[in-house]
Formats: C-alpha cells, sequence, structure tokens
C-alpha cells in the first residue's frame, strides 16, 4: 500500500551534466555526454552502450558506472545496477550519489541491511544533506524501527522543509503507529507544501478506511489517482473501499487491474480473499488467505477475514 522510493530521484542524478568537452581527445567525456543524451531520450540501452564505450578508455571512470547503473534501474535490472554502483564506489570512495542510489536500490532488493550500511555511510559523509536521513528513515521503516524512522524522517525535513515527501513519510510512520489523529496534522502541513502530491490523498484514504469512513476514503483515493494514474497501489486501494461499500464487482476489477500492474503486492491478494469471503467462496478465500497467514502474520485483516472464511 506504500509507494516505491528507489527512482523517485533518478531525473536528479545524473552524473556529468557539468562536464566541459573541453578538447576533442577527451574521448571518454564525450560517450559520456552522449549516453546521457541517450538517458534524456528514455533510450537506456544505447545510453549503457556509450558509457560502457566511455568504462572500455578508462575502466576506473566512476561517473560512467554510475550512470550506467541508472540506466539498468530504468530497465528493471537491479542486481546489475547494484554492482555498477559499488564499481562507482570502488574508484571513487567517497561517491555520495552512488551510496544513497546503491542503498535505495538494496531496498527494492530487499536487502535491508546493506541499505542500512549506506544509509550510515551518508551521514558520515554528509550530515546536513536530507537524503541522508532520508535513506535512514527508508531503512528503519522497512525494519520496522517506528521510532527511529520518524526520527529521521523528521530531521530529513528539518533540513529540506519544502519537500512534501518527507512530511508524506512522516504521517506514514505515524499512521502505522495508529496515530491517526498526528498522521492527519501532518498530511495537512503537507497540503500546505504542496496540494498536488498525490501520494498524501492515498494516505488520507488509508485513515479514512481505519476510521470506517468510507465514503470519504474512495473520494481521497480518487484525488490520489486523478493526480497520478501509474501507481497499481491506488487502485487497490480503491478497490478495497468499493467491496466495503458494497460494489464487489467494480472493487474486484480495480484489485484486478492493481495486480496486472504489480504481480508482487500481497495487499492486492489479501483484497482478494476479502472480496471471495464477502461472496461465500470459501474454497477461493482460502487459497489466498492461508498463505498471506504465514507469510504475513501481522498484515492488517489477514487474521480476520481467515477466520471469516474458515467458518463459511
Amino acid at each position: 500500500m506504500k509507494k516505491k522510493t528507489t527512482n523517485l530521484f533518478l531525473a536528479l542524478l545524473i552524473a556529468g551534466s557539468s562536464f566541459s568537452c573541453d578538447s576533442e581527445g577527451n574521448k571518454k567525456g564525450r560517450f559520456l555526454l552522449k549516453g546521457n543524451e541517450k538517458m534524456d531520450e528514455n533510450d537506456p540501452k544505447n545510453a549503457m552502450g556509450f558509457y560502457s564505450e566511455a568504462l572500455k578508455i578508462d575502466s576506473t571512470y566512476s561517473e560512467a558506472y554510475f550512470n550506467k547503473a541508472l540506466a539498468h534501474n530504468q530497465l528493471n535490472q537491479l542486481s546489475e545496477s547494484i554492482f555498477d554502483l559499488t564499481l562507482a564506489i570502488r574508484y571513487k570512495p567517497d561517491y555520495y550519489e552512488a551510496f544513497f542510489q546503491r542503498g535505495l536500490n538494496y531496498l527494492d532488493n530487499g536487502e535491508f541491511y546493506k541499505a542500512r550500511e549506506d544509509a550510515s555511510t551518508l551521514v558520515q559523509l554528509d550530515e546536513q544533506n536530507w537524503k541522508s536521513h532520508f535513506l535512514t528513515g527508508l531503512v528503519e521503516e522497512k525494519l520496522k524501527n517506528f521510532p527511529e524512522a520518524l526520527k529521521a524522517f523528521e530531521k530529513a525535513s528539518s533540513i529540506n522543509p519544502g519537500n512534501s515527501d518527507l512530511l508524506v513519510n512522516q504521517a506514514t510512520i505515524l499512521f502505522y503507529l495508529k496515530d491517526y489523529k498526528g498522521s492527519t496534522k501532518i498530511l495537512d502541513k503537507a497540503m500546505a507544501v504542496n496540494p498536488m502530491e498525490p501520494n498524501l490523498y492515498n494516505l488520507q484514504s488509508m485513515i479514512y478506511f481505519e476510521e470506517k469512513m468510507y465514503t470519504e476514503a474512495l473520494k481521497a483515493v480518487e484525488k490520489a489517482i486523478s493526480l497520478d494514474k501509474s501507481q497499481a497501489y491506488f487502485y487497490n486501494n480503491k478497490g478495497l473501499y468499493l467491496l466495503y461499500l458494497d460494489q464487489p464487482e467494480t472493487g474486484l476489477e480495480l484489485i484486478n487491474q492493481s495486480i496486472k500492474m504489480n504481480p508482487n503486492n500481497p495487499f492486492a491478494l489479501r483484497n482478494k480473499g476479502i472480496y471471495y469471503v464477502m461472496q461465500g467462496d470459501k474454497i477461493s478465500a482460502l487459497q489466498y488467505l492461508a498463505e498471506l497467514d504465514q507469510k504475513y502474520p501481522d498484515m492488517e485483516l489477514v487474521s480476520e477475514y481467515l477466520k471469516k472464511a474458515q467458518a463459511l
């Protein structure tokens, strides 16, 4: 139900934009710039070709490894991206942006403790950079160390108060801690900073759902979708709210749409289980809920609806 973060800053991280190609003999620099042009054209495959040419000239060229890693990210090749970022760091041990991007990649790859190591390195390299604390917060959130995550996001926000994402992250942690009033208060601040932030409205919808205000939840998530139609978890949440508003078939369509967009979201599978419980289909409900109860025993609603399925 939460947004993915790894590519959040992708457009900001292309290295080499300040490179000055001051001589015809600087072939590796020209290849780097050509690769960047291909990235600007949303052509990561050909961009990697140019970065590879630069690396043939200089196998220690950290910026080329870094940009090549970002091209791998565009193609959802996390392991390859991590490999290139590690090489970028090997030849430039204080490469802040490479540590930051590698930490984000580790998070998406489920390697939370490696991400924590990179976050710690970022704090050592630049404690006054908000991204150091942002990555720390993301890691502690994944490890369910919510007070530590909240502290890190608050520190990041104090450094960069104009970033609405950091406020939404704080509000999300408070939501996990079931402090809905505190979460709503932070969301109000985020709305004042950036009223066009879709994740703000999605989280608002989740708070309404927990408060059993299903119509309000639906309106809020529809606002999120109107601002960003690419997020699978928005459609999944809308589908769940429709189940509770006695519109099961429309709800199921949206849940299935969410699964097509992101097959790895266990919350969508849970919601399908809830749908089948509501339809009185015990066998189908148990297919989803029994497995989820084993893999994610703390997931909200799973235990409740598994018991209902077993009682059918």
